[in-house]
């Protein structure tokens, strides 16, 4: 149970809503997060990130600021980024009808820019000041994270942050508007988040609550069952568990990042991916178990895959009786800096691995490391594979899996390099020819969907 002090009516009454980039982009943006968030009264709690890209060709708020950054520090003068930045924000003020103040608080962040700050706090300006905007915009109070997100020497936040953002939170207010992306390191100096920054602080948010549900408001429907670049138009997932998401993420499906989703999967909270663009659609819900209906209507969640891997294969008699053997190979691999991927191997033979771009430009040293270590008698290395991987809770339970995936890549003439199962059976991962990668995709896809 979390401590914030809070009551358990008030805080199952509670939803979390994250707004990203392009939900944010202009006042028309704003005027539709305005409609989402007053339509449902649990929606208190908001976590808005900086305003993304109107168009192709804007550039990002957060890398003017960087560049605004860079250019102070070494005494350059940055007033050509530093205008792009204030405009994008006046003009949303200006749009929305709000009192004219924005300006002025960027008068006192130019001065701070001046007399040397941070690249960390340098960054957090845009979604501080796109808190200020929506605060303002919707009548919430304002909490700035560097008051109550405590954020750890290795970027993680701290469990400190729980009681204080749940206190915080816990006032009375009747709405809050907390930016992403950043908090506060142990000295009291702005830290930001490395990857997914806002989505972090939005699942922060919702567990210090002790919220319900987390909404991720963004520019698509939920999730897709497979690559819309590579499949035409694949179903969206309704339901999805929290370790599926890991494994399709691990191979390159484009969701939630593991630290987004780990404040509230630790405490069984759900999320629901959602567009603002199309309030009216049910999204993706990510949970701790899937619900029955949806037990009973898929037998995969989905189908992800990356082209980028290698594959170094060592073949030696009676390597099953020589102890220490993957030991040795795996240390040649620590030894070079190399993690690798999945390790499959039969009595005689094993395979590592591992993303091509580890090896570029050393794999004979890589090599002949191994031949050294090792003495095999067959050593081949494959330049470029590409794994795919069919992903489900339900395939451990649910005979025929591999038939059907086996199936349709004999039927589509896709050659099948290698297989890798782990030992949960959340996944079945194929290795293919990068040529064929496309063709393997839709293939299995077809096979459980259409």
């Amino acid at each position: 149970m979390i401590n914030t002090g809070t009551s358990d009516d008030a805080q199952a009454s509670v939803t979390v809503c994250k707004f990203g980039g392009s939900s944010l982009a202009s006042a028309a943006q704003l005027r539709k997060v305005r409609d989402i968030v007053e339509s449902d009264p649990s929606r208190r709690i908001i976590v808005p990130s900086a305003p993304g890209r109107r168009s192709p060709s804007d550039t990002k708020v957060t890398d003017l600021l960087y560049l605004c950054h860079h250019a102070s520090s070494v005494g350059a003068d940055f007033t050509a980024p530093f205008g792009q930045v204030v405009e994008r924000f006046v003009d949303i003020e200006r749009e929305l009808g709000l009192l004219p103040s924005i300006a002025d608080r960027f008068e006192d962040f130019r001065r701070e820019l001046t007399a040397g700050v941070s690249a960390d706090y340098a960054a957090s300006r845009g979604e501080y000041f796109s808190g200020v905007l929506l605060a303002a915009f919707l009548e919430a109070e304002f909490i700035d994270p560097v008051d109550c997100v405590h954020i750890g020497s290795h970027g993680v936040v701290e469990a400190s942050t729980w009681d204080a953002l749940g206190a915080r939170l816990a006032t009375g207010a009747r709405r809050y508007v907390m930016p992403g992306f950043y908090g506060r390191d142990a000295t009291g100096a702005v830290r930001t988040f490395s990857r997914g920054g806002s989505d972090v602080s939005g699942a922060i948010a919702a567990r210090a609550a002790g919220a319900a549900l987390y909404e991720n408001w963004t520019d698509v429907s939920g999730m897709l069952m497979a690559d819309p670049r590579v499949v035409d138009n694949p179903r969206p997932m309704a339901e999805v568990t929290y370790a599926e998401i890991r494994e399709l993420s691990y191979m390159g499906a484009s969701v939630l990042h593991d630290e987004a989703m780990a404040p509230v999967r630790e405490v069984g909270i759900p999320i629901v991916i959602r567009n603002t663009n199309a309030p009216a659609d049910p999204g993706t819900r990510i949970v701790a178990e899937l619900s029955p209906e949806i037990i009973q209507s898929t037998q995969i969640a989905g189908i992800a895959g990356k082209t980028s891997f290698a594959m170094i294969t060592i073949g030696k008699n009676l390597m099953n009786r020589e102890v220490g053997f993957v030991y040795r190979l795996l240390g040649v691999l620590e030894h070079n800096g190399i993690p690798f991927e999945h390790c499959p191997s039969s009595i005689d033979s094993v395979s590592v691995i591992v993303e091509s771009r580890w090896l570029e430009g050393r794999v004979e040293e890589v090599l002949d490391e191994i031949r050294r270590t090792l003495e095999p008698d067959d050593l081949d290395y494959v330049a470029a594979i590409a794994l795919i991987a069919i992903v489900g809770e339900e395939m451990a339970r649910t005979p025929g899996i591999a038939s059907k995936v086996f199936s349709a890549l004999a039927g589509a003439g896709v050659n099948v390099r290698l297989i890798n199962q782990g030992a949960s059976e959340l996944n079945i991962i194929v290795g293919v020819s990068p040529d064929d990668y496309a063709l393997a995709v839709r293939a299995v896809y077809d096979a459980f969907v259409k």
